[in-house]
């Protein structure tokens, strides 16, 4: 008998250290296969998300540069239109979504701009996401009816100076970037102006066109077609240099107000603890895409200037821009809603 019970405990003591050992085996053999799958990203289908609809300006910059991202990455990227909420939606769900480098975000300025308007944000804009890179920036412009008499930013500064609170001036919309360009220009140089938002760009440029109203900032890929007919009269860009598209339109910055710039831009993030390797690898693809001359090309097309900014460099830009966009909401007297 008690050799039977030595036997049994023996037995016990090797079962117990086969199964230690085929544990620490299992174990390794997933860490090693979890090593592999990260090191081996991408090896599925990457999801690009655009917050817009489709033809919008976010899914024109995706739809420029997906495929070519898709060549450097070896895996295809799919563009996922999630519109709605003035693109909270489409940015909620990438905020949420899973940090492995599969699904991202194609920002836009709305990533900025949605925490001054809206009360209660879904997500956070500094916390859920990890900026990869700026694609690209587009300017406004400062148009007026060609019966204003002015030519130049600082003509049109001196007319509403001698009409204080008696100019109106027309936007897309409450809170659009357009609107919000006019409101810290104005704030900058004090001027006392009266908004009157339109429900998107088509209808207000159709009404400054027929004079209903004398002066907006529009993007400049609206507006550029405009006053290249005569329609309307271009005074000043908003972007930190001249515009490829009117380059004899002097900025705002260079004329009136040394540093100024609010721009229409394009970037991709991804959700927050998205792994730093594969924010480089994303990172360092992308900017080659942004590097190519028929890339550059298409975006000049339409006004823009691509970037390709690092992601430090994006988390900066993003930091300023709300904090740029805070400031000129609470000059207008623009309260969160």
């Amino acid at each position: 008998m008690h050799c039977l019970m030595c036997y049994a405990r023996n037995e016990n003591i090797t079962m117990t250290f086969k199964h230690t050992r085929t544990l620490l085996a299992l174990t390794l053999l997933t860490a090693a296969a979890a090593a592999h799958a990260q090191s081996a990203y991408p090896n599925r289908i990457l999801r690009m998300v655009v917050p817009s609809s489709a033809g919008g300006g976010s899914d024109i910059a995706a739809r420029i540069v997906a495929p070519r991202l898709a060549e450097r990455l070896g895996q295809p990227v799919v563009i996922e239109n999630r519109p709605g909420a003035g693109t909270v939606i489409g940015t909620d769900a990438v905020a949420k979504a899973a940090p492995d480098g599969y699904t991202v975000l194609m920002a836009i300025s709305t990533l900025a701009t949605n925490p001054v308007m809206v009360r209660k944000m879904p997500y956070d804009t500094l916390r859920d996401f990890a900026p990869v890179t700026q694609v690209a920036a587009l300017p406004n412009i400062l148009i007026v009816h060609p019966s204003i008499p002015v030519k130049t930013t600082r003509e049109f500064i001196a007319f509403v100076r001698a009409r204080q609170g008696q100019v109106n001036f027309g936007s897309p919309g409450t809170g659009t970037n357009p609107h919000l360009t006019m409101e810290l220009f104005r704030s900058q140089l004090k001027l006392d102006m009266t908004h009157i938002p339109y429900k998107g760009s088509a209808p207000a440029v159709i009404d400054i066109i027929a004079g209903h109203f004398p002066v907006m900032m529009t993007t400049i890929i609206t507006g550029v077609p405009h006053v290249r007919s005569g329609r309307a009269r271009a005074l000043g860009v908003t972007s930190a240099k001249r515009s490829s598209a009117l380059p004899d339109i002097a900025t705002i910055a260079e004329s009136v107000l040394p540093g100024y710039e609010a721009v229409q831009w394009y970037g991709v993030v991804a959700p927050a603890k998205t792994p730093p390797e594969i924010v480089t690898r994303l990172h360092a693809d992308l900017v080659s895409v942004l590097q190519l001359i028929d890339i550059k090309q298409n975006f000049m097309k339409d006004g823009a200037d691509t970037i390709g900014s690092s992601p430090d460099e994006f988390a900066r830009f993003i930091r300023a821009e709300l904090d740029k966009w805070s400031k000129a909401a609470r000059a207008a007297a623009i309260k969160p809603e």
